[in-house]
């Protein structure tokens, strides 16, 4: 935090670890409850708990705080990681509803989810390597 003790970026307005943790597994769950989310559900393991571990620790470094996913394994080098997967438009927009739901059910607030749905946007849209 900032020297008045007011959070200073979007990992302590979100609520630190703890949070980014709920935001997370909220997030997986709902991959694996939804139908909607089938689609990119497919494309990663079973067990989903080095998902949600890396996830995580990119998000908490990503979000201004503790450079988890770096210290373990370097440059997070995310579409080089992605290009094995085809992703469209139809796997971008399904991450980024899941993602919007997450934050929706945790109860974040609206102007924080809204910036941070932008920049969700804007890397989804990034890792896209395939037409549709």
């Amino acid at each position: 935090m900032s020297n008045d003790d007011t959070p200073s970026n979007a990992f302590e307005l979100l609520g630190g670890e703890p949070a980014v943790r709920r935001l997370v597994d909220r997030f997986y769950d709902l991959m694996e409850l939804e139908p909607a989310y089938a689609g990119i559900r497919r494309m990663h393991p079973a067990d989903l708990q080095g998902s949600r571990d890396k996830l995580y620790w990119f998000l908490c470094g990503w979000l201004g705080g503790p450079n988890h996913y770096i210290e373990r394994f370097g440059h997070p080098r995310l579409r080089a990681r992605h290009l094995p997967f085809a992703i469209g438009l139809a796997e971008r927009d399904q991450w980024l509803h899941c993602m919007q739901q997450a934050m929706q059910e945790q109860g974040m607030d609206p102007a924080l989810a809204q910036r941070l749905e932008d920049a969700f946007f804007n890397t989804a849209d990034w890792m896209r390597n395939k037409g549709g």
